[in-house]
């Protein structure tokens, strides 16, 4: 048996190939949408990708499971349970089996048995894989996708926050406290491979490993403490992080099946000056520089928003999905762009220009805003000559915020816009001054023109002995 790990920086995201070295056939689980880095290890180790299988319909990433489907005709393994709003809506025409709890299906000598495992989503389901090819009788690991992380457990509230549906983040929790009895009823030496890892917004508290072992977990977990439901279900909604407001059309977009990478259409670059500024009238234009350089001059209109790590999760926050986005970046970084905005389905996407050029054009009105530090900005901010902005998450806000502050998670910033005085210069404010240098581009895009961002944010304001609440 052969099996790899693949992890996407950007979305926190696992996803694994198994294959069966006997036959040379091989299944990925829980694919994502890019599904090169799948075929180069499958072609250097000989293997033929014949299968996918998905532990839920996810929330966070689009999948490629419909694109093995379509493309290279790959038979697809995906849940059956949930109810009628849980179900897959694009295998009609494709090679698939619809698995409930119990089932078995093989990939060569490999075993995976199916085990339904509810709280996350309700159709939520882990795969037990035995490798009946090295003549194991048992299984050696379990795929838990969202259900068991290491470290953490699944957020049972998801539907209820991203999608409304009112009332599913009780019965998730209950649901979850039930799967867990039966996943601490496994033996302690079976492997636990998750689909995510620190950083994803799919749980509270994920920890950094790529892997662990249910012994592990029922040692070191803080959900497997619990032997009691009330009280489960109180400690697992408590202090869940607000969910991404893409998490909703990726549900959709999943369960609908996507648009083939090979149908989109190609991203041109934009070098008219007068489509630009057209751009800037009636589009959204995303510069995609690190926050430092944008804050020392950037076009009038734009938001910034760094390629980096965090770059998926606010892009799906901020972009509209309904209106075509551009975006100024160095052109050799577009393959990296288009690749992460397709991972959330920003799909609409009307063209790229080069950031260094636009710049130099002389065409654009420039600005800037000033970065400052704590200690430059405390008699400032305690004499209540500015009005701070936290950008932070709800659960950073309640653990302490400098005094007289106003809560607007970055996310909620550009519908929240008119809950903001504008008499007074406004400094953006976060744990180290990342997200908000973004609200600070947020809030020039739209017409606020005295902005700070504190440098260091709330980390370094703390370490200079600074008041908080």
């Amino acid at each position: 048996m052969l099996l790899r790990y693949f992890y996407d920086e950007k979305l926190a995201h696992a996803s694994y190939l198994v294959g069966c070295q006997k036959t040379g056939d091989a299944i990925v689980i829980d694919p994502g949408r890019d599904l090169k880095p799948y075929f180069q290890v499958a072609k250097e180790e000989e293997l033929n990708i014949s299968a996918a299988a998905e532990t839920h319909i996810h929330a966070d990433f689009v999948s490629g499971a419909r694109e093995l489907g379509v493309t290279y005709q790959a038979k697809l393994y995906l849940s059956d349970e949930g109810d009628a709003d849980w179900k897959y809506q694009y295998v009609d025409d494709l090679k698939h089996q619809l698995v409930t709890d119990g089932d078995r299906f093989f990939i060569g000598k490999l075993i995976f048995e199916v085990m339904h495992t509810p709280g996350h989503t309700p159709e939520s389901i882990s795969f037990l894989l035995t490798d009946r090819g090295g003549n194991a009788d048992r299984p050696i690991g379990i795929f838990t996708g969202d259900f068991v992380f290491v470290g953490d457990i699944g957020r049972p509230d998801l539907l209820e926050k991203a999608a409304g549906i009112k009332g599913t983040s009780d019965s998730g929790a209950r649901a979850m406290f039930k799967s867990l009895l039966k996943f601490k009823q496994m033996p302690d030496y079976l492997q636990v491979w998750p689909a995510h890892g620190a950083g994803s917004a799919c749980g509270k508290a994920l920890g950094a490993l790529p892997s662990s072992t249910v012994g592990y977990e029922k040692l070191f977990n803080w959900a497997m403490a619990y032997t009691h439901e009330e009280e489960f279900v109180e400690a697992l909604l408590d202090g869940q992080p607000e969910p991404p407001k893409y998490f909703s059309v990726m549900k959709r977009v999943n369960k609908e099946g996507p648009v083939l990478l090979k149908d989109l259409p190609a991203v041109p670059e934009i070098t008219s000056m007068e489509q630009v500024k057209n751009l800037l009238e009636n589009g959204q234009i995303v510069d995609t520089r690190p926050s430092q350089e944008f804050a020392k001059g950037h076009v009038e209109g734009t938001i910034n928003i760094p390629l980096n790590k965090a770059f998926t999760n606010w892009a799906g926050w901020i972009i509209d999905y309904n209106r075509p986005v551009s975006f100024m970046t160095n052109p050799d970084e577009v393959d990296e762009l288009l690749k992460a905005l397709h991972s959330v389905g920003i799909d609409n996407v009307a063209g790229f220009m080069d950031s260094a050029k636009i710049l130099a054009s002389g065409a654009f009105s420039l600005e800037s805003y000033g970065e400052v530090t704590p200690l430059e900005m405390a008699k400032t901010v305690e004499g209540g000559f500015v009005h701070v902005v936290d950008v932070r998450n709800l659960t950073e806000w309640q653990e302490g915020h400098i005094p007289n502050a106003q809560h607007i998670m970055l996310g909620t910033l550009q519908e929240r816009l008119d809950e903001i005085k504008r008499d007074k210069p406004i400094l953006m404010q976060c744990r180290s001054g990342a997200r908000s240098a973004i609200g600070a581009s947020i809030l020039q895009a739209n017409g606020f023109k005295k902005v700070l961002n504190l440098s260091g944010g709330m980390a370094q304001w703390q370490k200079e002995g600074l008041a908080i609440v």
